[in-house]
């Protein structure tokens, strides 16, 4: 029996809330490659959400269970969850943050499109073949619209963004595989970040010195994304999925990019030219029709 509830007034905050944690967190990913190295950084973050993780599960008495043809399937939600991130803080660090939102946050063009290919049941309605003409079109605009001399902007950056959405697409995939329905959320977050901390700190060893300039502002950062995005994220995105209807709460995903590039722009001087805004809009609003739910978007009131 499906006892989840239309979106309410205080759902609705906290997604947009949760939306506003993604954007900002970027600014703190590239506001902390001054201090540490993006993939050291990046490794950090996993060995810190994995360890607090399982301090949580140990607590609210998640059983640490590796359930039967589940093993191959959670390491390879590790392996990619570490490329997903080791191109996403290389992203952040060869290009802007507004840049980096527009592409990242396409994953679910990539997920509904590969769905209706790969998955029984998940044909692309005429909504959602719109949301991805016109995500795609958005993702065209940015990958080309101009880089100012001098700037931070760089194609290779940029590409780095759009490898990591593929990687998110990878991991979303292959969460919903048969043998990944029987672990609990808590298990899928653990086999991603105890597998890609291990994995990112050798990696690290290829990409130079593993401290910048180091300043607390960049040790504060790195707390706020193990505590806050990486285990209470988390744990907020998955109370939300448990108590309101799924397709009401992937709508949301359109103001993620929308907050990236505002935050880029207003905290850190990003660029954001006509094409650039042009992307935005778009890629927002094909995220929107994709995640469209079945008869439209109706949310509950909640009483006085």
């Amino acid at each position: 029996m499906n006892t989840r509830v239309p979106v309410d007034a205080a759902g609705a905050v906290a997604l947009i809330g949760f939306s506003l944690l993604l954007g900002f967190n970027q600014v703190v990913i590239k506001v902390g490659n001054d201090g540490f190295q993006p993939v050291f950084a990046a490794a950090l973050r996993s060995l810190g959400a994995a360890a607090l993780l399982l301090a949580w599960m140990r607590w609210r008495g998640v059983a640490l269970r590796i359930e039967p043809g589940s093993a191959r399937l959670g390491l390879l939600l590790g392996g990619m969850f570490s490329l997903e991130f080791l191109l996403l803080f290389t992203a952040l660090d060869l290009t802007t943050v507004s840049r980096t939102s527009v592409i990242f946050y396409t994953m679910p063009v990539w997920t509904t499109l590969a769905a209706h290919f790969l998955l029984a049941g998940e044909h692309l309605s005429a909504g959602k073949l719109a949301g991805l003409a016109m995500a795609f079109v958005g993702v065209a605009l940015a990958l080309t619209s101009g880089r100012p001399a001098g700037g931070e902007a760089s194609l290779a950056g940029d590409l780095c963004a759009l490898g990591a959405s593929f990687c998110w697409t990878g991991i979303a995939l292959t969460a919903r595989a048969p043998a990944m329905g029987r672990v609990s959320p808590e298990m899928q977050l653990l086999w991603q970040t105890a597998v890609s901390g291990p994995l990112l700190l050798v990696a690290s060893l290829a990409f130079g010195p593993l401290i910048r300039e180091l300043a607390p502002i960049h040790v504060a950062g790195l707390v706020f994304q193990i505590v806050a995005v990486a285990f209470a994220g988390f744990l907020l995105w998955f109370w939300l999925l448990a108590r309101y209807r799924a397709g009401q709460v992937a709508a949301f995903g359109f103001l993620s990019p929308i907050f990236g590039t505002f935050l880029g722009w207003a905290l850190l001087g990003d660029h954001v030219g006509p094409s650039l805004l042009a992307a935005v809009v778009l890629v927002a609003l094909g995220l929107l029709l994709i995640n469209r739910p079945a008869g439209g978007f109706r949310f509950r009131r909640t009483s006085a």
